[in-house]
């Protein structure tokens, strides 16, 4: 069995036995930082910690571990890290939301090599390994043609972690494409973007394991990305990477022109 569907196998085990038994009867904490955990992330993660390395011998770096254990993972495991978020969209997942997700990624060197998200709810699995294309419970991503046309495009944004408050005062009032979406769950705005979706993302501020599978299945399904920072979108710092990206290859040189003009 391919490692993908090894992994494809332990998020659909984990979802069933740890997730889903939890959605509407668990109730959360604060982190730390002041973001949302339940009981569901933490079973989540502990499930995924013992299964992945089983797939392949790598050891795992999960959200719900504290920042000291996840700079020391990422620091000494350059040549295999399986990076883990156990419950996206935790506030979505503790409200009755149906759009949260469980998310893994495998990462060499700094980058992506394997992505597998999945949402339980709608029993939607988007996965990719680079080099071997992206798809969505076998099918092909993306799953429909998008616009060219700027104006004729959905976006997917967040405003929240965006530095520049001219971008953001300019996205309210004056952004060039025809709608805006936040639905609070990154893994799956990616996964939206690759599928055809969403045809235009923007985020101030992602955290590594809200991107490391996400980036993955988008460019495999024929998507760019780039950061407000650099062209190269990989090679930004991990911590807090913002993102622009897109689908199609015009609306992304649109889209990143007209973001950075107007930081």
């Amino acid at each position: 069995m391919q490692v993908v569907d090894q992994v494809i196998r332990a998020l659909r085990e984990v979802a069933q036995t740890e997730v889903m038994p939890r959605f509407l009867r668990v109730g959360s904490s604060r982190k730390v930082d002041g973001t949302l955990f339940t009981e569901a992330d933490l079973a989540c993660q502990q499930a995924l910690v013992r299964l992945l390395p089983t797939i392949l011998p790598h050891p795992v770096l999960g959200e719900e571990m504290d920042r000291a254990q996840q700079e020391a993972l990422w620091q000494a495991h350059r040549d295999g890290l399986w990076v883990v978020d156990p419950i996206d969209g935790t506030t979505n997942f503790i409200n009755g939301l149906p759009y949260f997700a469980i998310s893994v990624a495998l990462m060499i060197d700094g980058k992506s090599e394997l992505g597998v998200i999945y949402n339980p709810v709608s029993d939607e699995m988007f996965y990719a390994r680079r080099g071997q294309g992206a798809h969505m419970n076998g099918i092909p991503l993306p799953l429909k043609k998008v616009p060219n046309c700027m104006g004729d495009a959905i976006a997917g944004v967040e405003v929240k972690y965006l530095r520049s408050g001219k971008l953001a005062a300019r996205l309210n009032s004056l952004a060039p494409c025809g709608s805006q979406r936040n639905m609070g769950a990154s893994t799956l705005d990616w996964c939206f973007l690759a599928a055809g979706r969403y045809d235009l993302y923007l985020h101030g501020g992602q955290r590594l394991w809200d991107y490391a599978a996400g980036v993955v299945i988008l460019e495999e399904a024929g998507g760019q990305a780039a950061t407000l920072n650099t062209d190269d979108y990989w090679a930004d710092q991990p911590w807090s990477r913002s993102a622009i990206a897109a689908l199609d290859p015009e609306l992304f040189t649109q889209w990143l022109r007209w973001v950075r003009a107007n930081q």
